[in-house]
């Protein structure tokens, strides 16, 4: 298996503890250890105080499984089984694919949700949203064509990185139903699930939807702990996810024991960190919206309906990739080109879930104005 540089994670590494501002981050806001243990109920900071250091369950703790099965109606916690978010991709894609397998996946996406499956034989075709009349599409006739006798798999992200794009319910259920009809899975990357702006408009997992759903999610986005590395996968094909026991034997065998007691705490303090968030995240969305208006002349906004992430689109008088170089050399603030997702139309990225957002932009303007 031969995978590529990973494109989005060797830009960051070259900038991310260097930079004064990561005008890109996805994540929200870090929560520090006392904010934490502040919020941390009597029973989680009893498992802290007598936390062993020793080796855990390869599934997860049975009170980390218990309170993710909480967030998804109709998941018990034996249909999940606890990874690294990254981590839990590769052994989802490894587990389900073959080569020779045709896979569906939508674009722009995380780099390793179209990788893996190229690296493993399959043959990938990306279903790209569009830009059009200040929001993003998604052709689900286009998807419909797309489908072939050895098509395996679907795979989505909702609310989704890097565009905040979110589908209605009704073109969510004819994605289900299309796969349904045909036997295909369909992991769905949920990493900033509970981050939508209408909270009437949040999508069902996909493991309590559909029998050959897999849910893929975590702590790193929406509860701003991505030191934890605590994700999981959740789906009711126990089957499957023995496989994904199994794989999991050759990547992490298990979690780390001080992350799963943290990550307990957080999902035990859900409705107050993700308020906490989503207040950081509104904010910032005005600002940047404030922003991008002024210089239509140079910039394209089109609103996110969720998560902490934005697309907008540089006009083509300047390369992406040239004006997000001048701005970390001019002004120490590193903005992702959305070159870095293998995607055209001189996008670039934007993260709303930091605090230091205002001051990052503010940069930036003063970039734009000294031009």
């Amino acid at each position: 298996m031969k995978l590529p540089e990973f494109k989005l994670e060797r830009f960051f590494a070259k900038y991310e503890f260097s930079v004064r501002f990561l005008l890109s981050a996805s994540d929200c806001e870090s929560l520090t250890m006392a904010e934490m243990l502040a919020m941390a109920d009597a029973h989680s900071l009893r498992l802290w105080e007598n936390l062993g250091l020793g080796y855990t369950e390869s599934a997860g703790h049975p009170d980390l499984r218990e309170a993710i099965a909480r967030l998804y109606p109709g998941i018990s916690a034996d249909d999940i089984m606890t990874a690294a978010p990254e981590e839990g991709i590769f052994i989802a894609l490894n587990t389900i694919l073959d080569k020779g397998d045709h896979v569906i996946v939508i674009h722009p996406a995380y780099q390793s949700l179209y990788e893996i499956p190229e690296s493993l034989g399959c043959t990938v075709t990306r279903w790209g949203l569009q830009p059009g009349g200040g929001s993003w599409h998604l052709d689900l006739d286009a998807l419909e064509k797309d489908f072939r006798p050895e098509t395996r798999l679907i795979i989505v992200n909702f609310p989704h990185n890097p565009t905040g794009y979110l589908p209605t319910r009704a073109e969510y259920d004819r994605i289900i139903e299309l796969a349904r009809s045909r036997g295909i899975y369909i992991f769905s990357d949920e990493m900033y699930r509970l981050l939508e702006f209408d909270i009437t408009g949040r999508l069902d997992a996909v493991a309590a939807r559909y029998e050959k759903g897999i849910t893929l999610s975590g702590l790193s986005k929406a509860f701003g702990v991505p030191g934890l590395r605590t994700g999981w996968l959740a789906t009711r094909d126990r089957a499957l996810l023995k496989r994904f026991a199994s794989f999991k034997d050759y990547t992490t065998i298990c979690g780390s024991a001080p992350s799963e007691v943290l990550a307990i705490m957080a999902l035990e303090a859900k409705d107050k960190i993700i308020a906490r968030n989503m207040e950081i995240i509104s904010r910032n969305k005005a600002v940047a919206e404030e922003f991008f208006t002024r210089y239509p002349d140079l910039f394209t906004w089109i609103p996110p309906m969720g998560g902490s992430v934005a697309f907008p689109m540089l006009e083509r008088r300047m390369p992406a990739e040239g004006f997000c170089e001048e701005i970390v050399r001019s002004k120490n603030v590193m903005i992702l080109p959305g070159s870095v997702f293998d995607f055209g139309g001189n996008h670039f990225r934007v993260g709303l879930g930091r605090r230091d957002f205002p001051a990052a932009l503010g940069l930036v303007a003063d970039y734009v104005a000294g031009r």
